[in-house]
């Protein structure tokens, strides 16, 4: 029998959340000429989009916005995409965005691109961090910090109009 979803972040919770995401990047790169958000696929990305809407309005630094693409429960030795080249990325500060942070696996794999390029710095952030990692990764910004059980699931669910995070 499947266990029940209960509502963690309404709609309106997690626009706070972004919102004070967006400001922490702000504030950690107020000198910064241009940045580079980069989603890991699908939610992550959806969240990077919103993150990187809030920026355009308060931050005066150009904003690139780009998609982490892998095989998110796949081997380490998986080949990662994103639709910028080295040379694009070098001196450039990278902001890593995902939608929630289980085991530290899917950052650390999406981390791959940027570190083949000199980029100036990386930062990690994530809507909805778990605390229970397998891998020693951390985020630099995060908008829920949640101690849960092995057996629990977090989701965030984006659909055009709402976003919300569950537990299960």
């Amino acid at each position: 029998m499947e266990k029940a979803k209960t509502l963690l972040l309404t709609d309106k919770q997690i626009e706070q959340k972004l919102n004070r995401l967006a400001f922490q990047i702000f504030e950690d790169n107020s000198d910064a000429g241009e940045i580079v958000i980069a989603g890991i696929i699908k939610s992550g990305y959806q969240v990077a989009e919103k993150i990187a809407a809030i920026l355009k309005t308060i931050a005066p630094f150009k904003i690139i916005l780009t998609e982490v693409k892998f095989v998110k429960h796949g081997k380490f030795d998986q080949k990662v995409e994103i639709n910028l080249s080295k040379e694009q990325l070098n001196d450039k500060i990278v902001i890593l965005v995902d939608d929630v942070m289980n085991s530290g696996k899917t950052m650390l794999n999406a981390m791959k691109p940027f570190l083949d390029a000199e980029i100036k710095k990386l930062r990690t952030v994530v809507l909805v961090d778990r605390n229970h990692k397998r891998y020693s990764v951390s985020s630099d910004f995060v908008g829920l910090s949640l101690a849960t059980t092995l057996q629990e699931h977090v989701s965030v669910e984006i659909s055009d109009s709402k976003i919300e995070a569950f537990i299960q």
